[in-house]
């Protein structure tokens, strides 16, 4: 069973329609009950940072989440605000993140990663996700698959060996990191066609 995290926030039934369409067996969880059935978790998130930690914060699926991935080691994958939220911390905002995957959020614009000033934000549609390291998560695809992103923050690992993939925008970024069993993917695999939906086809069968 994946469920899906219906905290308030994300397009959680796009998630939902794929894998019924697929007949992977899926729900969509908005209590901590139906939470406790998941075998593998999805956690989307749109907005900024600040909103989406204090929308899952008081939706009551705070503890059981952190629970099931830190304690059980239940598999899950952070879509988009979803994967920013699993960070120590985010410079879109003060409050502390889930720390599930070591590292910060910054804003494109930062000069300590060499990027133009004046980058239009935000960074907004195709863009190749080139593969670093091959895990089962990222098996089958073709060379250099194209995804769908929408996003002004991206996620800056502590430690090389958390990025799996990465993007570029200006300057080289992260766009798939993990941790233990925590996944983050900075792009949109709900929008991004086939290569979305072998995407989260492999992380249904792992």
């Amino acid at each position: 069973m994946i469920a899906i995290v219906d905290y308030g926030l994300g397009n959680i039934r796009a998630f939902y329609n794929l894998y019924k369409r697929l007949g992977i067996d899926c729900c969509l969880a908005s209590t901590e009950k139906e939470l406790r059935k998941a075998q593998k978790i999805v956690l989307p998130g749109v907005g900024s940072f600040d909103h989406a930690i204090e929308t899952l914060n008081n939706s009551g699926l705070r503890q059981p989440l952190d629970q099931l991935v830190l304690d059980e080691k239940i598999p899950v994958l952070g879509v988009c605000v979803g994967m920013q939220m699993m960070a120590n911390s985010s410079e879109e905002g003060t409050l502390p993140g889930l720390g599930w995957i070591p590292g910060e959020v910054v804003r494109f614009d930062q000069k300590q990663d060499n990027a133009a000033q004046d980058l239009p934000l935000p960074h907004m549609g195709w863009n190749t996700l080139f593969i670093n390291t091959k895990i089962p998560l990222l098996e089958g695809f073709e060379e250099d698959p194209q995804f769908y992103f929408l996003h002004s923050y991206y996620f800056k690992c502590k430690g090389e060996s958390i990025s799996l993939a990465r993007a570029h925008y200006s300057c080289d970024f992260t766009s798939l990191a993990s941790h233990c069993n925590a996944y983050g993917i900075q792009c949109h695999p709900e929008k991004s066609h086939h290569n979305g939906v072998h995407l989260l086809k492999n992380f249904a069968f792992m």
